[in-house]
Protein backbone atom coordinates (compact mmCIF):
# COMPACT_ATOMS: atom_id res chain seq x y z
CA UNK A 1 0.00 0.00 0.00
CA UNK A 2 1.54 3.34 -0.51
CA UNK A 3 1.38 5.12 2.07
CA UNK A 4 1.84 8.75 0.05
CA UNK A 5 -1.52 8.23 -1.19
CA UNK A 6 -4.63 9.60 1.72
CA UNK A 7 -7.35 6.88 1.75
CA UNK A 8 -11.18 7.95 0.24
CA UNK A 9 -12.33 7.25 3.74
CA UNK A 10 -9.99 9.40 5.60
CA UNK A 11 -12.53 12.14 6.64
CA UNK A 12 -11.55 15.74 6.50
CA UNK A 13 -10.36 17.08 9.44
CA UNK A 14 -12.69 20.54 10.38
CA UNK A 15 -13.56 20.42 14.00
CA UNK A 16 -11.53 20.28 17.11
CA UNK A 17 -12.87 16.41 17.81
CA UNK A 18 -11.10 15.55 14.58
CA UNK A 19 -8.03 17.17 15.21
CA UNK A 20 -8.07 15.53 18.72
CA UNK A 21 -8.39 11.72 17.35
CA UNK A 22 -5.69 12.94 14.11
CA UNK A 23 -3.20 13.75 17.12
CA UNK A 24 -4.05 10.86 19.25
CA UNK A 25 -3.18 8.60 16.08
CA UNK A 26 -0.23 10.60 15.07
CA UNK A 27 1.22 10.23 18.79
CA UNK A 28 1.20 7.00 19.18
CA UNK A 29 2.31 6.27 15.76
CA UNK A 30 5.29 8.56 15.96
CA UNK A 31 5.99 7.28 19.66
CA UNK A 32 6.52 3.40 17.71
CA UNK A 33 8.18 4.86 14.72
CA UNK A 34 10.81 6.60 17.05
CA UNK A 35 11.33 4.53 20.07
CA UNK A 36 13.86 6.29 22.42
CA UNK A 37 16.21 7.46 19.23
CA UNK A 38 16.01 11.57 18.55
CA UNK A 39 14.27 13.18 15.69
CA UNK A 40 15.99 16.28 13.61
CA UNK A 41 13.34 19.14 12.62
CA UNK A 42 14.28 22.33 10.46
CA UNK A 43 11.77 24.81 12.47
CA UNK A 44 11.04 27.60 10.13
CA UNK A 45 7.92 29.04 11.61
CA UNK A 46 5.65 28.31 9.15
CA UNK A 47 2.33 26.29 10.46
CA UNK A 48 3.67 23.08 8.35
CA UNK A 49 7.24 22.47 10.56
CA UNK A 50 5.26 24.24 13.71
CA UNK A 51 2.42 21.52 13.53
CA UNK A 52 4.65 19.23 13.27
CA UNK A 53 7.43 20.03 16.21
CA UNK A 54 4.13 20.28 18.47
CA UNK A 55 3.11 16.85 17.89
CA UNK A 56 6.31 15.68 18.33
CA UNK A 57 7.40 17.38 21.68
CA UNK A 58 3.93 15.57 22.46
CA UNK A 59 5.15 12.33 21.00
CA UNK A 60 8.67 12.28 21.73
CA UNK A 61 9.81 15.64 23.98
CA UNK A 62 13.45 16.46 24.41
CA UNK A 63 14.22 13.36 21.57
CA UNK A 64 12.91 16.09 19.26
CA UNK A 65 15.82 18.32 18.10
CA UNK A 66 14.67 21.66 16.21
CA UNK A 67 16.70 23.92 14.63
CA UNK A 68 15.92 27.35 13.57
CA UNK A 69 17.91 28.83 11.22
CA UNK A 70 17.25 32.70 11.11
CA UNK A 71 18.73 33.82 7.60
CA UNK A 72 17.74 37.38 8.30
CA UNK A 73 14.77 37.30 5.99
CA UNK A 74 12.03 36.30 7.65
CA UNK A 75 9.50 39.33 8.91
CA UNK A 76 9.38 41.27 11.89
CA UNK A 77 9.21 39.29 14.83
CA UNK A 78 9.12 35.99 13.74
CA UNK A 79 12.51 34.36 14.82
CA UNK A 80 11.65 36.02 18.72
CA UNK A 81 8.07 34.41 18.10
CA UNK A 82 9.55 30.50 17.37
CA UNK A 83 11.91 30.93 20.53
CA UNK A 84 9.31 32.17 22.76
CA UNK A 85 6.25 29.71 21.83
CA UNK A 86 8.82 26.75 21.11
CA UNK A 87 11.46 27.15 24.28
CA UNK A 88 10.02 29.25 26.42
CA UNK A 89 5.96 27.94 26.36
CA UNK A 90 6.33 24.50 25.14
CA UNK A 91 9.89 23.81 26.72
CA UNK A 92 11.54 22.42 23.13
CA UNK A 93 14.92 21.33 22.84
CA UNK A 94 15.29 24.32 20.33
CA UNK A 95 18.70 24.98 18.52
CA UNK A 96 18.10 28.97 17.95
CA UNK A 97 21.18 29.87 15.02
CA UNK A 98 21.72 32.97 14.21
CA UNK A 99 23.13 32.89 10.56
CA UNK A 100 21.89 36.35 9.28
CA UNK A 101 25.25 38.01 8.81
CA UNK A 102 26.25 34.51 6.54
CA UNK A 103 23.69 34.89 4.59
CA UNK A 104 23.43 38.33 3.62
CA UNK A 105 27.00 38.02 3.10
CA UNK A 106 26.70 35.80 0.38
CA UNK A 107 23.48 37.68 -1.19
CA UNK A 108 25.22 40.58 -1.33
CA UNK A 109 25.48 42.33 -4.70
CA UNK A 110 23.34 39.20 -6.15
CA UNK A 111 20.70 40.75 -8.67
CA UNK A 112 19.53 37.63 -10.58
CA UNK A 113 16.61 36.19 -8.62
CA UNK A 114 16.81 32.90 -9.50
CA UNK A 115 20.82 33.12 -8.29
CA UNK A 116 19.63 34.38 -5.00
CA UNK A 117 16.73 31.47 -4.39
CA UNK A 118 19.52 29.07 -4.91
CA UNK A 119 22.12 30.77 -2.67
CA UNK A 120 19.63 31.14 0.25
CA UNK A 121 18.48 27.40 -0.02
CA UNK A 122 21.91 26.17 -0.49
CA UNK A 123 23.24 28.19 2.77
CA UNK A 124 20.44 26.87 4.33
CA UNK A 125 21.22 23.24 3.84
CA UNK A 126 24.78 24.06 5.06
CA UNK A 127 24.01 25.38 7.91
CA UNK A 128 21.16 22.92 8.70
CA UNK A 129 23.64 19.86 7.96
CA UNK A 130 26.60 21.89 10.48
CA UNK A 131 23.70 21.90 13.46
CA UNK A 132 23.14 18.00 12.22
CA UNK A 133 26.40 16.95 12.23
CA UNK A 134 27.26 18.09 15.99
CA UNK A 135 24.56 16.30 17.70
CA UNK A 136 25.09 12.82 18.16
CA UNK A 137 22.34 9.55 17.40
CA UNK A 138 19.66 11.56 15.22
CA UNK A 139 18.23 8.63 13.53
CA UNK A 140 15.22 10.25 11.82
CA UNK A 141 14.73 13.76 10.11
CA UNK A 142 10.89 15.42 10.42
CA UNK A 143 9.49 17.60 7.85
CA UNK A 144 6.50 19.14 7.54
CA UNK A 145 5.74 17.98 4.49
CA UNK A 146 1.81 17.89 3.44
CA UNK A 147 -0.79 16.70 0.83
CA UNK A 148 -0.84 19.32 -1.83
CA UNK A 149 3.61 19.23 -1.72
CA UNK A 150 3.51 15.15 -2.70
CA UNK A 151 0.36 15.53 -5.32
CA UNK A 152 2.49 18.55 -6.83
CA UNK A 153 5.44 16.84 -6.76
CA UNK A 154 3.60 13.91 -8.55
CA UNK A 155 2.50 16.05 -11.54
CA UNK A 156 5.78 17.34 -12.04
CA UNK A 157 4.77 20.34 -10.64
CA UNK A 158 8.04 21.43 -8.10
CA UNK A 159 10.26 19.05 -6.22
CA UNK A 160 8.45 17.08 -2.77
CA UNK A 161 11.29 16.93 0.33
CA UNK A 162 11.29 20.48 2.23
CA UNK A 163 15.02 20.03 3.30
CA UNK A 164 16.81 18.35 0.08
CA UNK A 165 19.77 18.22 -0.91
CA UNK A 166 21.12 16.93 2.34
CA UNK A 167 24.49 14.67 2.17
CA UNK A 168 24.00 11.05 1.09
CA UNK A 169 25.90 9.99 4.69
CA UNK A 170 23.68 12.02 6.81
CA UNK A 171 21.61 9.08 7.01
CA UNK A 172 18.21 9.85 8.02
CA UNK A 173 14.53 8.21 8.30
CA UNK A 174 11.85 10.55 7.33
CA UNK A 175 9.05 11.49 10.38
CA UNK A 176 6.17 13.25 8.22
CA UNK A 177 3.01 13.11 10.29
CA UNK A 178 1.07 15.60 8.57
CA UNK A 179 1.82 14.25 4.61
CA UNK A 180 -1.79 13.21 3.86
CA UNK A 181 -3.33 16.43 5.43
CA UNK A 182 -4.08 19.83 3.50
CA UNK A 183 -3.17 23.05 4.78
CA UNK A 184 -6.85 23.97 6.13
CA UNK A 185 -6.37 20.52 8.08
CA UNK A 186 -3.30 21.10 9.43
CA UNK A 187 -4.24 24.88 10.25
CA UNK A 188 -7.34 23.14 12.89
CA UNK A 189 -4.67 20.65 13.98
CA UNK A 190 -2.50 23.29 15.02
CA UNK A 191 -4.77 25.25 16.59
CA UNK A 192 -6.02 21.95 19.12
CA UNK A 193 -2.17 21.48 19.75
CA UNK A 194 -2.07 25.00 21.15
CA UNK A 195 -0.59 27.20 18.44
CA UNK A 196 -0.64 31.02 18.89
CA UNK A 197 -3.36 31.92 15.77
CA UNK A 198 -0.93 34.25 13.73
CA UNK A 199 1.36 31.14 13.63
CA UNK A 200 -1.74 28.75 12.51
CA UNK A 201 -2.77 31.24 10.38
CA UNK A 202 0.12 32.75 9.06
CA UNK A 203 0.31 33.68 5.09
CA UNK A 204 1.83 32.07 3.03
CA UNK A 205 5.13 33.07 2.65
CA UNK A 206 8.32 31.78 0.28
CA UNK A 207 11.59 29.85 1.47
CA UNK A 208 13.49 32.54 0.74
CA UNK A 209 11.18 34.99 2.53
CA UNK A 210 11.93 38.78 2.51
CA UNK A 211 14.53 37.81 -0.15
CA UNK A 212 12.08 37.76 -2.84
CA UNK A 213 10.42 41.13 -1.75
CA UNK A 214 13.79 43.23 -1.45
CA UNK A 215 14.09 43.10 -5.46
CA UNK A 216 17.54 42.83 -6.65
CA UNK A 217 20.58 42.80 -4.85
CA UNK A 218 19.56 42.67 -1.50
CA UNK A 219 20.98 45.82 1.18
CA UNK A 220 20.50 45.61 4.56
CA UNK A 221 19.24 49.40 4.82
CA UNK A 222 16.72 48.04 2.21
CA UNK A 223 15.71 44.73 4.20
CA UNK A 224 14.95 46.93 6.69
CA UNK A 225 12.70 49.34 5.02
CA UNK A 226 10.73 46.18 4.24
CA UNK A 227 10.51 44.20 7.28
CA UNK A 228 9.17 47.81 8.45
CA UNK A 229 6.72 48.27 6.12
CA UNK A 230 5.42 45.03 5.91
CA UNK A 231 4.88 45.25 9.83
CA UNK A 232 2.93 48.21 9.46
CA UNK A 233 0.63 46.88 7.13
CA UNK A 234 -0.16 43.63 9.03
CA UNK A 235 -0.82 45.81 11.66
CA UNK A 236 -3.37 48.07 9.78
CA UNK A 237 -4.90 44.91 7.80
CA UNK A 238 -5.57 43.53 11.69
CA UNK A 239 -6.98 46.33 12.61
CA UNK A 240 -9.41 46.67 9.65
CA UNK A 241 -10.63 43.41 9.43
CA UNK A 242 -9.12 42.41 6.53
CA UNK A 243 -6.48 40.02 8.39
CA UNK A 244 -8.86 36.61 7.89
CA UNK A 245 -10.50 38.25 4.68
CA UNK A 246 -7.23 38.91 2.41
CA UNK A 247 -5.15 35.85 1.56
CA UNK A 248 -1.99 37.20 1.50
CA UNK A 249 -0.96 40.71 1.71
CA UNK A 250 2.68 42.17 1.89
CA UNK A 251 5.16 44.86 0.61
CA UNK A 252 7.97 44.74 -1.90
CA UNK A 253 10.84 47.33 -1.90
CA UNK A 254 12.30 47.95 -5.44
CA UNK A 255 15.91 48.88 -6.02
CA UNK A 256 15.47 51.98 -7.14
CA UNK A 257 15.17 55.28 -5.69
CA UNK A 258 12.54 59.00 -6.52
CA UNK A 259 12.08 62.50 -5.87
CA UNK A 260 10.19 63.38 -3.00
CA UNK A 261 9.86 65.98 -0.40
CA UNK A 262 10.31 65.51 3.49
CA UNK A 263 10.38 68.15 5.76
CA UNK A 264 10.53 70.92 2.89
CA UNK A 265 13.77 69.40 1.57
CA UNK A 266 14.11 67.83 -1.41
CA UNK A 267 14.82 63.58 -0.90
CA UNK A 268 15.83 60.59 -2.87
CA UNK A 269 14.55 57.45 -1.19
CA UNK A 270 12.53 54.29 -1.92
CA UNK A 271 8.98 53.56 -2.85
CA UNK A 272 7.22 50.50 -0.97
CA UNK A 273 5.02 48.82 -3.27
CA UNK A 274 1.51 47.14 -1.57
CA UNK A 275 0.86 43.37 -2.98
CA UNK A 276 -2.72 42.52 -1.47
CA UNK A 277 -4.35 39.13 -3.67
CA UNK A 278 -6.98 36.31 -2.90
CA UNK A 279 -6.79 33.31 -4.54
CA UNK A 280 -8.67 29.94 -4.15
CA UNK A 281 -5.65 28.02 -5.24
CA UNK A 282 -2.83 30.39 -6.31
CA UNK A 283 -2.96 29.34 -9.54
CA UNK A 284 -4.81 32.49 -10.40
CA UNK A 285 -5.80 35.57 -8.11
CA UNK A 286 -7.74 38.38 -7.75
CA UNK A 287 -6.81 41.87 -6.88
CA UNK A 288 -8.00 42.94 -3.26
CA UNK A 289 -10.53 45.91 -3.18
CA UNK A 290 -8.92 47.52 -0.17
CA UNK A 291 -10.70 51.12 0.88
CA UNK A 292 -9.06 53.67 -0.57
CA UNK A 293 -9.28 55.62 3.33
CA UNK A 294 -7.20 52.94 4.50
CA UNK A 295 -4.76 53.16 1.74
CA UNK A 296 -4.41 56.52 2.36
CA UNK A 297 -3.60 56.04 6.29
CA UNK A 298 -1.47 53.06 5.40
CA UNK A 299 0.69 55.41 3.03
CA UNK A 300 0.93 57.94 5.59
CA UNK A 301 2.25 55.59 8.28
CA UNK A 302 4.95 53.71 6.23
CA UNK A 303 6.53 57.34 4.51
CA UNK A 304 6.15 58.93 7.98
CA UNK A 305 7.59 55.78 10.29
CA UNK A 306 10.38 54.16 7.71
CA UNK A 307 13.41 55.45 7.20
CA UNK A 308 14.02 55.89 3.28
CA UNK A 309 10.86 55.49 1.83
CA UNK A 310 8.85 57.91 -0.09
CA UNK A 311 6.17 56.61 -1.60
CA UNK A 312 3.76 53.83 -1.61
CA UNK A 313 2.16 52.18 -4.38
CA UNK A 314 -0.73 49.70 -4.60
CA UNK A 315 -0.03 46.78 -6.85
CA UNK A 316 -3.69 46.64 -9.21
CA UNK A 317 -2.60 43.34 -11.16
CA UNK A 318 -4.22 40.46 -11.22
CA UNK A 319 -2.63 36.69 -11.87
CA UNK A 320 -2.41 36.23 -14.60
CA UNK A 321 -0.65 38.66 -16.03
CA UNK A 322 1.74 39.23 -13.19
CA UNK A 323 2.76 36.46 -10.62
CA UNK A 324 1.63 36.58 -6.82
CA UNK A 325 5.01 37.45 -5.82
CA UNK A 326 7.78 39.87 -7.55
CA UNK A 327 10.74 37.84 -8.54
Amino acid sequence: MDTNVRPETMERITTPELARTFIAEQIAALQAQIGDKKVLLALSGGVDSSVVAALLIKAVGKQLVCVHVNHGLLRKGEPEQVVDVFRNQMDANLIYVDAVDRFLDKLAGVSDPETKRKIIGAEFIRVFEEEARKQSDIKFLAQGTIYPDILESADGIKAHHNVGGLPEDLQFELVEPVKLLYKDEVRVVGKELGLPDNMVYRQPFPGPGLGVRCLGAITRDRLEALRESDAILREEFAKNGLQGKVWQYFTIVPDFKSTGIRDGKRTFDWPVIIRAVNTRDAVTATVEDVPFPLLQHITARITAEVPGVNRVLYDLTPKPSGTIEWE
